[in-house]
């Protein structure tokens, strides 16, 4: 049972008025509607009488308001209650990209342990199409990574981007004049893995070129710098997670002729209720990924756009 959609029964209840409950709750008329035919689907019953000018609860829709409006203030002082950090002591699940883990993922934890220092914490870190797959199956409850879930009742919070840079060892002296794509083909490439979106964007920008390109595809960012820094190939990283290898010139920052796009950081959380906390350590997430960017520069890192930075994206389903 979704606890947004009784509060969405109850209000309409109170207000008797589509448009009024709407305004209340910062959704859509359509979205109200849609809520109320889900309940009255699980139900089996309708819950209101609808006429042009406003609603009245029906005698079953009177005998469910009763319920709903246990439920809804239980989850109010559930929420009140987590809200005194000190005592929270439940379980968030994390999964995380190794791209955020090598840049400001311990800043983050740091922050997330004085926040709520009894809060356990079970962290994942892998690619981001694992990570997906395994936040669909509720493994996860919060997911840091590069690509939104698209999904009812999935909010996604942009967080920052990394630019995208080509980098090379020493070792291989290529030297500092600006290289083509074809100049690049000419190495073996270590690349993402297979099916991420860096890997799609290699391939589809050599596909145009023209040129025979021999990718390796690394599942594992720490293997992909060692592999580079030890000039077994070109690699496109964000110069974020390896900065040490950049001030000790283990790794030089390539000119090419043709821009990488940046990889967006993406905050993926439920909007279900079922842990009312993973909204608030998003947040704490993207306070800290704003920070790194600001300190950093926009070399390292960036602020994604005002709007997509203060607003969770989020769907309910089709009206009925």
């Amino acid at each position: 049972m979704n606890i947004r959609f009784l509060e969405t029964f109850v209000w309409l209840a109170r207000l008797r008025n589509f448009r009024l409950t709407a305004e209340r709750l910062h959704t859509t008329q359509a979205a109200v509607s849609s809520r109320i035919a889900s309940l009255e689907q699980d139900f089996g019953v309708r819950l209101f009488d609808r006429s042009a000018r406003e609603v009245a609860l029906t005698a079953d829709g009177s005998k469910a308001l009763v319920y709903a409006e246990r439920m809804v203030k239980l989850m109010r002082e559930m929420k009140e209650d987590m809200s005194d950090r000190e005592v929270y002591a439940g379980v968030i699940r994390i999964g995380v990209i190794e791209s955020i883990v090598h840049s400001w993922f311990p800043d983050f934890l740091g922050r997330l342990h004085k926040a709520f220092p009894r809060l356990q914490i079970e962290i994942a870190s892998d690619t981001t199409i694992h990570l997906h797959e395994q936040f669909s199956k509720g493994n996860l409850d919060l997911v840091l990574q590069a690509e939104p879930v698209i999904g009812p009742l999935v909010s996604n919070i942009a967080l920052c981007e990394f630019p995208m840079r080509w980098v090379c060892s020493p070792k291989l002296d290529i030297g500092s004049e600006t290289l083509s794509l074809s100049d690049l083909a000419a190495f073996p490439v270590v690349s993402f893995a297979r099916n991420s979106g860096p890997h799609a964007v290699i391939e589809r920008m050599f596909s145009s070129s023209g040129s025979d390109l021999h990718i390796n595809c690394i599942a594992s960012v720490a293997t992909m710098i060692r592999l580079a820094t030890d000039g077994f190939g070109i690699a496109a990283v964000p110069p974020a997670i390896i900065q040490r290898e950049l001030n000790e010139e283990t790794l030089h920052l390539l000119r090419v002729d043709t821009e990488f796009p940046a990889l967006a950081m993406i905050a993926c959380f439920r909007s279900d209720h079922e842990n009312p906390l993973t909204e608030t350590v998003a947040r704490i997430a993207q306070e800290t990924a704003s920070d790194f960017a600001l300190n950093w520069g926009h070399e390292i890192a960036r602020l994604p756009s005002p709007l997509a930075a203060g607003k969770a994206v989020s769907g309910d389903p089709a009206p009925a």
